[in-house]
C-alpha cells in the first residue's frame, strides 16, 4: 500500500511538473492572448524536445508504429502511446550527435503527461489516433508548410477535396492545445470555428487551404500557429538597436517599430508587456520586424523598389498540383542525400497518386535510374545557385528573384516526377509480391485449379511409366536387330553370290527419330541403348532433346509411331532374308543341274 501511494504521488508530481515550470516563466504578464498562447506552446514544445523532431520524422514514426493503417476514430491506450513516444525520442537520439543527446525518459514522461492531460482529462486511459496525429504534427518541429500539407492529406478525400467534417474534427482536437495552457477563452473550440476559417461553402483544394491558413492575418482561431513558428525562427536574431523603453542596447527576437512616433522602437519583452514612454501610446500601430537590415541594405532595397526591380509581393507558398494527394505516411518516401558538399538539407519528396502509364511500365528500370540521376543533378545545381546567390551584390536582386522562381519551378517539376517514380516503385513491388507467392497457395484459393493440377500430375506419372516400358521394349528390339545384322554380315561375308548393293541395303536400316529424350524416373535414352552395337547406335543416333515436361503427350505418340516403323523395318528385313535364302536355293539347284549336264555356266549376279 505504501509503494502504491508513493507511485501515485510521484505520478501526480510528474503531471504537474510541466505546468509548474510553465507558470514559473510568468507568461501571463503578456497582454496579447495570441503572443501569450504562442509563447506557452513554444515552451511546451522545447521542454519536451519536440522542436528537435522534424515533421517528416514524425510521419515516419506514425508509419513505423502502424498508425497509418488505423482508422482516425480508432482508440489507443496510454501504454501504446508511451511506446510510440519512446520510438520517436530514441530515434531522435540516434540522429543527434553525442554532444547533444537528450534525456529520453524525461522527455517521454513530460510529453505523455501533457498529452493525457490535454486529451484525456476525464481519465478514460484512451485517445483517438486522429487526436494524437493532430497534436504531434502540430507541436513537432519543421516548416509550417509541410505540416499543413500533411494535415490536409488527413482531412481530404481521395479526390483531393477537403472534407468539412474532418476539418471540424481537426479544429476540435488542435484547439485543445490552447485550452491545455489555460487559453481556452481566447482560442477554444466553438461550433462556428469552421465557418470562421472558410466562410463560403465551396470546394477547398490544397492551394486554397494553404492560402487561407498561411494568409496574413490567418484565421482567428489558428492565429497562434504561424506565430509559434515565427517565434522559433527569431529566437536567435540580433538587432543592434536600443530599446526606447528599457534602454537595452541590443534586442533578441522580434523588434517593433512605431508607425507614428519617429525612431521609436521596442524590444519584444517591452511590447508584449505593454510598456510605453514619452508621446508613444499602446494604441499606436506597431510594425513587427524579424530581421535587421543595415542602412546600406535599406537604401539598395528602396532603390530597387523604386526602379521596379523588386516583386510586388511573393506568394506565401509554392503552387502545388491540383491532383489528389494520398495521406503522407512516408510508406514509400524517397529520401535523396545531397550531392554537393555545401547542401546541408536532405531533399524529401512525398508520394503521389497518378496512375502509371504504359510507357512507364515498359521502361521502369532504366527510367527510375534516369530520374534519380536527374533529381540528384538538379539538387546539386540548386545548391550551387544558392551558394552563388549569397555572394551576389545588392544590385542583382532582380536576378536573384528570377533564379529563386526558376528554383521553385524546378522543385515543383521534381516533385511531380518523383510522384510518378514512387507510384512505379509501388506497382513493381506489388507485382513482385504477387509473383513471389507460391503456387500451392494460389491453388488452394482455387479448388478447380488444384483438381486440374492433380490430374495433370497423375497423367504425367502414367506417361512416365508408359515411356519407361516403351524404352525397354525398344532396347530389346534393337538388341534383336543387332543380332540379325550380325547374322546378315556373316552371311554376306561368306556368300560370294550376294551383291554389294543388296547387302548395303540390308545393313543400313532406316534411321528412327527419337523424341523420348528427357529425364524420367527410371530410364534415360542412354540406358535404353545399353548393350547395343555401334552400327545400331549410329543408325539410331539421338537428335536434339526435347522438353519432356512440356510435351509428354507428343513424345508418347512419337515413340508409338517409332515403334511401329521399327516393326515394319524388322518385317522388311525378314522378307529380305527369306528372298535371299530363296535365291541361294535356286542358285544351288541350277549349279547342280549344270554339273550333271557337263556344261560350264557363269554364276549369275544377285
Amino acid at each position: 500500500m505504501i509503494e502504491e501511494g508513493s507511485k501515485s504521488s510521484k505520478s501526480m508530481v510528474e503531471k504537474r511538473q510541466l505546468f509548474m515550470e510553465m507558470r514559473a516563466q510568468n507568461f501571463d504578464v503578456i497582454r496579447l492572448s495570441t503572443y501569450r498562447t504562442a509563447c506557452k506552446l513554444r515552451f511546451v514544445q522545447k521542454r519536451c524536445n519536440l522542436h528537435l523532431v522534424d515533421v517528416w520524422n514524425m510521419i515516419e514514426a506514425f508509419r513505423d508504429n502502424g498508425l497509418s493503417t488505423l482508422d482516425h476514430n480508432a482508440e489507443i491506450n496510454v501504454s501504446r502511446l508511451e511506446t510510440i513516444l519512446s520510438s520517436i525520442f530514441y530515434q531522435l537520439n540516434k540522429r543527434l550527435p553525442t554532444t547533444h543527446q537528450i534525456n529520453v525518459e524525461q522527455s517521454i514522461g513530460l510529453l505523455l503527461n501533457f498529452i493525457v492531460a490535454t486529451y484525456d482529462s476525464e481519465g478514460h486511459g484512451k485517445l483517438t489516433v486522429f487526436a494524437m496525429k493532430a497534436m504531434l504534427a502540430t507541436m513537432c518541429g519543421g516548416k509550417i508548410l509541410d505540416k499543413l500539407r500533411y494535415i490536409f492529406s488527413q482531412i481530404s478525400d481521395s479526390n483531393g477535396v477537403m472534407v468539412y467534417a474532418k476539418f471540424d474534427q481537426f479544429l476540435r482536437e488542435v484547439l485543445k492545445l490552447p485550452t491545455a495552457v489555460f487559453e481556452g477563452p481566447s482560442f477554444g473550440y466553438t461550433e462556428h470555428s469552421v465557418r470562421t476559417c472558410f466562410p463560403q461553402q465551396k470546394k477547398i483544394l490544397l492551394n486554397t487551404f494553404l492560402d487561407v491558413l498561411m494568409a496574413d492575418p490567418p484565421p482567428q482561431y489558428l492565429v497562434w500557429l504561424p506565430l509559434m513558428h515565427r517565434l522559433a525562427n527569431v529566437e536567435n536574431v540580433f538587432h543592434p538597436v536600443e530599446c526606447s523603453y528599457c534602454r537595452s542596447e541590443s534586442m533578441m527576437g522580434f523588434r517593433y517599430r512605431c508607425q507614428q512616433c519617429h525612431g521609436y522602437q521596442l524590444c519584444q519583452s517591452c511590447f508584449w508587456r505593454g510598456h510605453a514612454s514619452g508621446p508613444h501610446s499602446n494604441q499606436h500601430q506597431m510594425k513587427e520586424h524579424s530581421s535587421w537590415k543595415s542602412p546600406a541594405k535599406k537604401l539598395s532595397h528602396a532603390i530597387s523598389k523604386s526602379l521596379g526591380c523588386m516583386p510586388i509581393g511573393e506568394p506565401p507558398h509554392p503552387v502545388f498540383p491540383e491532383a489528389a494527394e494520398r495521406p503522407q505516411d512516408l510508406a514509400h518516401t524517397t529520401q535523396l542525400r545531397p550531392v554537393a558538399s555545401n547542401m546541408n538539407d536532405t531533399v524529401l519528396i512525398s508520394s503521389g497518386t497518378p496512375t502509371p502509364s504504359k510507357s512507364s511500365t515498359l521502361e521502369s528500370p532504366s527510367r527510375l535510374d534516369e530520374e534519380h540521376r536527374l533529381i540528384a543533378r538538379y539538387a546539386a545545381r540548386l545548391a550551387a545557385e544558392a551558394s552563388n546567390s549569397t555572394q551576389c551584390p545588392p544590385t542583382d536582386l532582380s536576378f536573384n528573384f528570377d533564379a529563386n522562381k526558376q528554383q521553385r519551378q524546378l522543385i515543383a517539376e521534381l516533385e511531380n516526377k518523383n510522384r510518378e517514380i514512387l507510384q512505379e516503385i509501388q506497382r513493381l513491388r506489388l507485382e513482385h509480391e504477387q509473383a513471389s507467392q507460391p503456387t500451392p497457395e494460389k491453388a488452394q484459393q482455387n479448388p478447380t485449379l488444384l483438381a486440374e493440377l492433380r490430374l495433370l500430375r497423375h497423367r504425367k506419372d502414367e506417361l512416365e511409366r508408359r515411356m519407361s516400358a516403351l524404352q525397354e521394349s525398344r532396347r530389346e528390339l534393337m538388341v534383336q536387330l543387332e543380332g540379325l545384322m550380325r547374322l546378315l554380315k556373316s552371311q554376306t561375308g561368306t556368300s560370294p553370290h550376294s551383291s554389294p548393293s543388296h547387302s548395303a541395303s540390308c545393313t543400313m536400316p532406316m534411321p528412327i527419330r527419337s523424341t523420348s529424350a528427357g529425364s524420367t524416373p527410371t530410364h534415360t535414352p542412354q540406358d535404353c541403348l545399353a548393350g547395343v552395337g555401334d552400327d545400331v547406335l549410329d543408325a539410331f543416333s539421338q537428335g536434339v532433346p526435347r522438353n519432356l515436361r512440356n510435351d509428354l503427350l507428343v513424345a508418347a505418340d512419337s515413340i508409338t509411331n517409332t515403334m511401329s516403323s521399327l516393326v515394319k523395318e524388322l518385317h522388311s528385313v525378314d522378307d529380305g532374308l527369306e528372298e535371299e535364302e530363296e535365291n541361294m536355293r535356286n542358285g544351288r539347284e541350277k549349279v547342280s543341274s549344270l554339273k550333271h549336264s557337263g556344261k560350264r555356266q557363269s554364276t549369275p549376279s544377285f
